[in-house]
């Protein structure tokens, strides 16, 4: 009997121990999660002129390439990373042609880093992460899969695109939260300026969702080589067909453009498959400190209006968009003979695949 019993124990302890061992093996053999996606378009100008200069989609009357976007994540246990590159124009641009900044002169090469940081998540409620991460502030993104639009805003194109550091954040409910951290002194490069190197930019985030549906982002970035910053996104899904969407930033201070300026995104599901969707733009230049050239010149200001629609077939969406822009004075665009206009128009339409 004893020997039976002591039997039954060992095949017990067998199994909880071997158990244990596929659990642990399953844990730290995670999937490595792979994503990203392949973007094309082709942009009609009707005036046939470089006209609109905000980010991407640059070429004009040509079938052109996006780029491809290639992810890795993965986690165990509590800690995770993230490594995103971008190889094409739309990732190439992005970069400040200054090697001092840690970006590449333009032309130099087709590939950016878009995201390579490591987070551990402390608690349930208490992360951290450093690194090189896209943005916290703005509405709009880098990857085209992220946005409605295709083409990008003025608002998107001034402001930032990235910013290296390390950045605590704590839930305090599934419907507050804050994020707080520090970065490096310039905007949308993976090192210090080499001249002045400093981690001089304070940045937050206040993470708000009152109701289902609705969510918002109040965003603070400081420092005095970049300027200060303060940017609302937010978003509510207001029915099953209809979502509405809002950015507003006001830009002050040292580094590139400052602005102020805000966008509604009203968008409208016909189908599962086709949305229709408007993004209307106030954009005021108020001064350069020798930023990205968006093509508005300081006391200038611009309306401009996009309608886009989104048909979607499984992982590929098409993107018809028609755009009108039109400021105040007549020495931003240009009409087909060369002379000076308010308002530039134009077409486009992109696929993007996502996977």
């Amino acid at each position: 009997m004893k020997k039976t019993l002591l039997l039954l124990s060992a095949l017990v302890a067998g199994t909880f121990v071997v158990k244990a061992q596929d659990t642990v093996k399953t844990t730290s053999d995670a999937p490595l999660v792979i994503y990203g996606s392949v973007d094309t378009y082709f942009k009609k100008d009707f005036a046939n002129k470089p006209n609109i200069q905000t980010s991407f989609g640059s070429d004009n009357n040509s079938v052109s390439i996006g780029m491809i976007d290639l992810g890795l994540k993965k986690k165990v246990g509590k800690a995770s990373f993230v490594g995103e590159m971008s190889f094409g124009p739309r990732g190439q641009e992005q970069s400040i042609p200054d090697a001092s900044l840690g970006g590449l002169p333009t032309g130099t090469s087709s590939y950016h880093i878009q995201n390579l940081y490591v987070s551990y998540d402390v608690t349930d409620k208490f992360n951290l992460t450093a690194g090189y991460m896209a943005t916290f502030v703005g509405y709009e993104v880098i990857s085209p899969t992220g946005n409605f639009n295709y083409s990008t805003s003025y608002l998107f194109s001034a402001g930032p695109f990235q910013n290296a550091g390390f950045k605590a954040t704590y839930a305090f409910s599934d419907k507050v939260s804050l994020m707080a951290g520090i970065f490096n002194d310039n905007w949308n490069t993976y090192k210090a300026n080499s001249a002045t190197p400093e981690v001089s930019t304070f940045g937050s985030q206040l993470f708000l969702a009152p109701v289902k549906g609705w969510t918002a982002y109040i965003n603070f970035a400081s420092g005095k080589y970049s300027g200060t910053i303060l940017d609302l996104t937010t978003a509510y899904q207001i029915t099953d067909a209809f979502k509405l969407g809002l950015n507003a930033a006001r830009k002050t201070g040292m580094g590139a453009y400052n602005y102020f300026g805000y966008a509604l995104y009203p968008q409208i599901a016909v189908s599962k498959a086709v949305t229709f969707g408007l993004r209307e733009e106030y954009f005021k230049a108020k001064a350069t400190n020798g930023g990205a050239d968006i093509g508005i010149s300081p006391g200038n200001s611009v309306v401009a209006s996009t309608l886009t629609c989104s048909i979607k077939s499984g992982p590929l969406t098409f993107i018809p968009e028609f755009r009108l822009d039109h400021t105040k004075t007549g020495d931003v665009f240009l009409k087909s003979d060369g002379t000076a206009s308010k308002s530039a128009g134009q077409f486009l339409l992109a696929a993007v695949y996502a996977f």
